[in-house]
């Protein structure tokens, strides 16, 4: 099993910048491409950005690309998500998943098997 530690969340302001961090620990998670979903109250949980295995694709939902940034340090057992140009839609309980059965990046809820705690990252106006 596979576990995953979300952390830097917190409250801001519209136009700020936040990253996020999430640590892996119980397989080799170079292994694993990753993602970045969130949820808001009230409402379904929502795709965000996706990295492959090796980092080499990335992939994003259209109402962050340009502003959020995916990476990944093997090294290191972590992934990233820089979040720039902040807004109060993107208030919400944020998650970090690992996929098994898929190498590159993948976009679907249902694509990931493990899933973190969640870091809240509320943008005030």
């Amino acid at each position: 099993q596979v576990q995953l530690v979300e952390s830097g969340g917190g409250l801001v302001q519209a136009g700020d910048s936040l990253r996020l961090s999430c640590a892996a620990s119980g397989r080799t998670f170079s292994s694993y491409s990753m993602g970045w979903f969130r949820q808001a109250p009230g409402k379904e949980r929502e795709f965000v950005a996706a990295i492959s295995w090796s980092g080499g694709r990335r992939i994003y939902a259209d109402s962050v690309k340009g502003r959020f940034t995916i990476s990944r340090d093997n090294a290191k057992n972590t992934m990233y998500l820089q979040m720039n140009s902040l807004t109060p839609e993107d208030t919400a309980v944020y998650y970090c998943a690992l996929t098994s059965r898929n190498r590159g990046a993948v976009s679907g809820v249902a694509d990931y098997d493990s899933w973190g705690q969640g870091t809240q990252v509320t943008v005030s106006s």
